[in-house]
């Protein structure tokens, strides 16, 4: 029968060992108060439209993302909603997020932007330009989220003076986001 052996030192610090067919296997856990997250519980996601959204001008519109499966994307802890298009996490703590659009036809990037919203207000609006001719534009924050009411979607506008249809890949129009700490 196999065993599992738990030591600590002066440091704090308690280590597990457990047997292996080959090999040292060895966790260490850090001494905390409060949550040490473990890989199945650290929740990251990335979502994508499989076809375009018309976005009218000058309106601030939510952006849809129907596709959290397959190439490029996922969700680990199936905290995405298809239905509400919004990210609500069941673990309290830090969170990264990543937002990217871009639309069909001439736009220039002075005509839009990414706006990343925690419970139906407004957090920021991350903007980092790429291109010269096909415009995405993107960005990051982190914030904290309380693991049980909080919630997060991404918007955009655009004011071409004309509706635009955002550009339905998963490289370009996406949004994405992971624990980066527990609280």
């Amino acid at each position: 029968m196999s065993s599992i052996v738990i030591s600590g030192d002066t440091s704090g610090a308690v280590t597990l060992t457990v047997p292996a067919t080959a090999g040292t296997n060895t966790v260490t856990i850090p001494a905390s108060t409060g949550t040490v997250m473990v890989s199945s519980n650290m929740p990251a996601f990335s979502v994508y439209n499989s076809t375009a959204q018309t976005i009218t001008s000058a309106a601030v519109t939510k952006l849809t993302f129907d596709t959290k499966t397959g190439t490029n994307a996922f969700d680990t802890a199936s905290a995405w909603s298809t239905a509400n298009n919004r990210f609500t996490p069941q673990v309290a703590g830090y969170y990264q997020f990543i937002g990217s659009v871009s639309f069909n036809g001439g736009i220039s990037a002075a005509e839009q932007f990414v706006l990343i919203r925690r419970n139906g207000s407004d957090y920021t609006y991350p903007m980092d330009l790429i291109g010269t001719t096909l415009y995405i534009i993107s960005g990051s924050t982190i914030m904290y989220l309380n693991g049980s009411t909080d919630y997060v979607e991404l918007f955009t506008a655009q004011y071409s003076g004309v509706s635009k249809n955002t550009v339905n890949a998963s490289t370009s129009t996406y949004f994405a986001g992971f624990l980066v700490r527990a609280a």
